[in-house]
């Protein structure tokens, strides 16, 4: 394993104007997205504001080979949703939206599901666990804490409700970079693995499912669903290692910690 990058107090000031920023472009969505949008409409706003706006870029555009500047993950799709202009929210979807933001070198990384109208008690009831599970992750981060506890957090919460952990995707060290090390499991035993220390950044974005964790690629390389076509839902957020815990560089207004 690579060494995980520790950031100095420079670096996280500008991450946490990353953060900050990131935040705003979910805000301007909540007004935006509802049902009879397309995805690729999502997408064009996004990159819209992010640019124009906001003055930053959006860094997943041109990553790997992406060519839009978000994921739009529906129902069943457990990440890497491909905007489309053929795909237009329905009144029942749920949509995970993953975007990140470049500013000054710095990038940061976080997704927010939105419940449209009319989706299904059992829909809403699987968001509303995938976001609690993420926060009790996030909960452990703290020096001294050591991988396995963010991922024991969110496996033991989720299980209690019969869903189950992606364990294909994680979440990642990110700075300079959008993947740096380590890579933060969403499942594990508590006390084993790396040990946080103070400027570490990393997601932390758990995918959770209605059934099997069982997942598979579509032939455009990029759109992964859930194998037995049930939900799927996902919460992240960037954090930081500080010295007495934790600081989420990318918290929107309407969270509480």
């Amino acid at each position: 394993m690579n060494e995980v990058t520790i950031k100095s107090v420079e670096e996280i000031a500008l991450m946490r104007e990353s953060g900050k920023l990131l935040a705003q472009v979910f805000k301007m969505l909540d007004d935006f997205i509802k049902p009879g949008i397309s995805t690729l409409e999502i997408d064009s706003q996004v990159e819209s504001y992010i640019v124009n706006e906001l003055k930053a870029r959006p860094a997943s555009k041109g990553q790997y080979g992406y060519q839009y500047c978000l994921n739009s993950s529906i129902n069943e799709v457990v990440c890497h949703g491909i905007p489309s202009a053929s795909q237009v929210l329905k009144s029942t979807d749920i949509v995970n939206i993953d975007i990140t933001l470049e500013k000054n070198g710095f990038i940061t990384d976080s997704s927010k599901m939105y419940v449209m109208p009319d989706a299904k008690p059992d829909a809403r009831a699987l968001v509303k666990v995938t976001t609690e599970a993420m926060w009790l992750g996030i909960k452990t981060v703290k020096p001294g804490a050591k991988l396995g506890d963010i991922g024991f957090a969110i496996q033991s919460y989720v299980s209690k409700f019969g869903y189950t952990v992606v364990k294909e995707y994680c979440g990642h060290g990110i700075g300079r970079e959008m993947h740096e090390e380590p890579n933060v499991l969403h499942y594990g035993r508590p006390d084993t693995g790396l040990t946080l220390k103070e400027g570490m950044t990393f997601t932390i974005e758990p995918m959770i499912n209605q059934g099997t964790a069982k997942v598979k690629t579509k032939k455009d390389g990029w759109t992964v669903v859930t194998k037995d076509r049930k939900l799927s839902a996902q919460a992240e957020h960037t954090i930081l290692v500080t010295k007495d815990g934790f600081e989420v560089l990318t918290l929107r207004e309407e969270e509480q910690i």
